[in-house]
């Protein structure tokens, strides 16, 4: 089996060095090159047509995402980005994702003693992911108006009454989930019952990452935080360093975050999120598992199946990568096999039910 070839672009000589030194020890990744700025890696995705590309986020000349944007027009190839851990890194990282991007990993610290090999195997993860994800088609990557409401010309002076909501809908993603979460909850109505996610992202991204997905929806998107209460019209997104759960206080349901350890590598996991759920909400709940890398999420689905509630997966032709979801369908606790676009419908459609 031919290796996958893969070019290195940033703009740090240690980080070049450090990253030509991981993949170079694994057998399935060759390092054909490395390139400090833009304009050589362009000459030399030429020369050497790699299968990857990782790509530093801010780099001098031109900026990673001018980059990207161009690769994307001109020559669609699997890339990884490299971020800074940041807030304005993780602004950029989303534009990247927006424009095609496979997957990110965060920037190694240079004390990397403690944490090179789990760094490692993130990264080797993430290229060899790449190497096989699906590319979007770049007429399907376009940036869409935020759901405005009357709000946005005149103030609402009523009070508000909040009501619990009865059903509970939860959502686990990985690698291309982010845009993947994007497209599902642009098609929620404002009055959506309750929405918990978890996608794997780094602690410093996950805030700007809600805060994102805010301006798009007409739900309220926020950072879930510990005692919660979840309510109609709102979506809560994992914390990217704590694992989130649901229980029940009463007739309530309550956001709670826990700092054990992570589950399959990670943390948040999706697993740990789609049990809670299913011990707290059982058959009034709805799971939904989209695209993602590896396995995290089959068996909290099975086990949300098992307790009643109805279950969704995203289809492989519209994932990025098929991992997370197909292994639920393997497992057999999947009601629906979709299109990414028909994956809000469908929720909609189980809630009613």
């Amino acid at each position: 089996m031919s290796k996958i070839k893969v070019l290195i672009v940033d703009d740090s000589a240690l980080v070049r060095r450090l990253l030509s030194e991981i993949f170079t020890a694994d057998k399935e990744l060759e390092v054909v090159g490395t390139a400090p700025d833009p304009f050589i890696a362009r000459e030399k995705i030429k020369q050497l047509n790699p299968d990857v590309i990782t790509l530093d986020v801010e780099m001098p000349k031109m900026d990673g995402v001018t980059f990207l944007s161009n690769i994307m027009r001109l020559r669609p190839m699997p890339v990884v980005m490299v971020s800074s851990l940041t807030e304005q890194g993780a602004d950029i990282t989303f534009q990247a994702l927006e424009l095609g991007a496979v997957d990110f990993v965060t920037k190694p610290k240079i004390d990397l003693a403690h944490t090179l090999e789990d760094y490692a195997i993130e990264i080797v993860e993430k290229v060899k992911a790449a190497a096989k994800a699906k590319l979007r088609p770049i007429s399907e990557i376009k940036s869409v108006a935020p759901k405005l409401s009357a709000d946005a010309i005149l103030g609402d002076s009523r009070p508000k009454h909040f009501k619990t909501t009865d059903k509970l809908i939860a959502i686990g993603a990985s690698t291309g989930g982010t845009e993947a979460i994007k497209e599902v909850l642009m098609a929620m109505p404002a009055d959506s019952p309750g929405i918990v996610i978890t996608q794997h992202i780094p602690e410093k991204f996950s805030a700007p990452f809600a805060k994102r997905m805010n301006s798009c929806s007409a739900m309220t998107v926020k950072e879930a935080e510990d005692g919660d209460q979840i309510l109609n019209g709102h979506a809560y997104i994992a914390p990217g360093h704590m694992h989130l759960m649901v229980v029940r206080d009463g007739a309530r349901y309550v956001c709670k975050l826990n700092d054990g350890p992570p589950v399959n590598r990670h943390k948040p996991s999706v697993d740990v999120l789609f049990r809670s759920v299913a011990q707290a909400a059982g058959p009034n709940s709805v799971g939904v598992i989209l695209t993602g890398m590896g396995d995290d999420g089959a068996k909290g689905m099975k086990e949300m199946k098992e307790t009643g509630a109805s279950t969704i997966a995203q289809d492989e032709k519209t994932s990025v990568v098929w991992g997370m979801p197909g292994e639920a369908v393997k497992m057999g606790c999947v009601d629906k096999v979709l299109a990414l676009d028909k994956v809000a419908q469908q929720v909609l459609s189980f809630v009613k039910k």
